[in-house]
C-alpha cells in the first residue's frame, strides 16, 4: 500500500531555522513597505495638503488616507491569494515583492506630481496598491519558512522595520532632502532598493503546478471571508489587531497637528522627528527581548496584553498633559509597548492560520485589520477633535480602544 505523497516544500510546516542574513534582508524589504506607507502619511501628505488648503488640511488628509486604506483592504487579500497560486520558478513571494515595489514607487511619484485633491488621492491609491502587493510578499515568508520556535524573534526583527520606517523616513525627508517632491522621489527610490536584497539573494520554495489551487473568480471573492465559527482563533486575532491598529491610527493621524495646535511646538516637523526617534529607540529596546522570551516560553497572549496596557498609558499621557516633555515621554512609552506587540503578534497570527495553501491570502485578510482602521480612524477622529473634547478626547478614545484590544486577546484559545 503506497503512502501519502509528501507535501510540497512550499506548503510544508518549516522546521529548519532561518539564518540572520535571511531575517535582515526580509527586514529591509519590510522597511521598504513601511517607509512607503508612513513617510507620506506622517509628513509628505500633511505638508502637501496644507499647501493645497490650509483651512481644510485635516479634512483633506482624512479623505486621502481613507481612500488609500480602502484600496489596501481590497488589494492585500487579493495579492495574497494570487501569490499563493504563483508557480514562478522564482517562488511565490519574490515576484510580488519586486512588482509591488516598482508599482508602489510609481504611485509615490504620481502622488508627488499632483496638485489637486483628486490627483493626490489617485496617486496615493496607486501607491497603496503596489505597497500592499509587497505586504503580501513579505508577511508570508515567516509562516512559509520560519519554524514556530523562532517566529517571535524573527517577527521582532522584521517588526522593528515598522518603527524604523517612521524614523528613517522622517529623517530622510526633513534632513537629507527638503520639500515635498524630493521627499517622495527619495522614498520611491528606497522602496525599490531596499526590497532587492531579499528578492535577489534568498530562494523561495517553488509551488508545483500540480499543487496550485484553481484560479477561480468566485473563490477569490469568497477568500475575503474566513468563517469565525470554523476558525474562532483567527477571528479573535483579527479583532485584536483591528482594535490595536484603530487606536494607533486614531492617535497618530493628527500628531503633526497636535504638536502645532495643542503643544504649540515652535517647529512641529522637527518635533515629530524627535518623537519618532524616541518611539523607535524604545521599540528597539523591547522588541527583540520580547521575541526571545516569547519563543522560549511559548507564550503569546500575555505579552500582547502587556503591550496594550503600556500603549494605553501612552495615550493617557497625551490626553492629560499636552506639553512637549510629556509628549516625549508618551512617545517612549508608546514605543516600548508597540515593540512588545510587534514581536509577538505576528508570531501569534501565523499559529492560527486556517490552511498552509492559503497563507498569504489569510495573512492578507488579517492585514485588513491594519488597513481598515485607516479608513475608520478619520471618521472617528475628526468629529472627536471638532466636537467631543478636542485632542484630549481623541487620546482618551485611543486609550479605551487599546484596552479593549487587550481584553479580547484572552479569547484566543489555540496559543498560550
Amino acid at each position: 500500500m503506497s503512502g501519502t505523497p509528501p507535501r510540497p516544500a512550499a506548503l510544508a510546516e518549516p522546521t529548519t531555522r532561518v539564518a540572520a542574513g535571511w531575517t535582515a534582508s526580509l527586514g529591509l524589504a519590510s522597511l521598504a513597505v513601511f517607509m512607503g506607507f508612513f513617510t507620506p502619511i506622517q509628513i509628505l501628505l500633511p505638508l502637501q495638503l496644507e499647501q493645497l488648503d490650509p483651512d481644510r488640511k485635516a479634512e483633506l488628509l482624512a479623505w486621502v488616507t481613507g481612500a488609500g486604506a480602502l484600496v489596501a483592504m481590497l488589494v492585500n487579500p487579493l495579492a495574497g491569494a494570487l501569490s499563493d497560486r504563483t508557480v514562478s520558478r522564482y517562488g511565490r513571494r519574490r515576484p510580488w515583492i519586486l512588482g509591488g515595489a516598482l508599482l508602489g514607487a510609481a504611485g509615490l511619484l504620481v502622488t508627488a506630481g499632483r496638485h489637486g485633491l483628486p490627483g493626490i488621492t489617485a496617486g496615493w491609491c496607486l501607491a497603496q496598491t503596489g505597497l500592499n502587493a509587497i505586504v503580501a510578499g513579505v508577511t508570508a515568508p515567516v509562516a512559509d519558512q520560519v519554524p514556530v520556535a523562532q517566529r517571535a524573534l524573527v517577527s521582532g526583527w522584521t517588526g522593528i522595520s515598522q518603527s524604523l520606517g517612521l524614523v528613517v523616513g522622517a529623517l530622510l525627508v526633513t534632513v537629507v532632502v527638503t520639500g515635498v517632491l524630493p521627499g517622495y522621489a527619495l522614498t520611491a527610490a528606497l522602496t525599490v532598493l531596499l526590497a532587492l536584497p531579499f528578492v535577489l539573494r534568498y530562494p523561495d520554495p517553488v509551488l508545483p503546478r500540480t499543487a496550485r489551487p484553481p484560479l477561480d473568480r468566485r473563490a477569490l471573492v469568497a477568500g475575503y471571508w474566513v468563517s469565525p465559527r470554523r476558525y474562532p482563533d483567527f477571528a479573535w486575532a483579527f479583532a485584536t489587531r483591528f482594535l490595536i491598529n484603530l487606536g494607533n491610527a486614531i492617535g497618530t493621524l493628527y500628531l503633526l497637528y497636535y504638536l502645532t495646535d495643542a503643544v504649540h511646538h515652535p517647529s512641529p516637523e522637527s518635533g515629530l522627528l524627535v518623537l519618532t526617534a524616541v518611539y523607535t529607540g524604545a521599540a528597539l529596546l523591547t522588541a527583540i527581548p520580547s521575541g526571545l522570551v516569547s519563543d522560549r516560553t511559548g507564550r503569546r497572549r500575555t505579552p500582547v496584553v502587556l503591550a496594550c496596557a503600556v500603549m494605553a498609558g501612552a495615550a493617557l499621557i497625551l490626553a492629560l498633559f499636552p506639553t512637549w516633555p510629556a509628549t516625549v515621554l508618551a512617545a517612549a512609552v508608546l514605543g516600548a509597548g508597540f515593540g512588545i506587540y510587534l514581536a509577538v503578534d505576528q508570531a501569534l497570527v501565523t499559529q492560527v492560520l486556517p490552511a498552509a495553501a492559503a497563507r498569504a491570502k489569510d495573512l492578507g485578510v488579517i492585514n485588513i485589520a491594519n488597513s481598515a482602521p485607516q479608513v475608520l480612524a478619520p471618521a472617528l477622529a475628526a468629529p472627536v477633535v471638532a466636537h467631543l473634547g478636542g485632542y484630549p478626547g481623541l487620546y482618551l478614545v485611543t486609550a479605551l480602544v487599546t484596552v479593549l484590544a487587550g481584553a479580547l486577546v484572552h479569547r484566543i484559545r489555540g496559543v498560550a
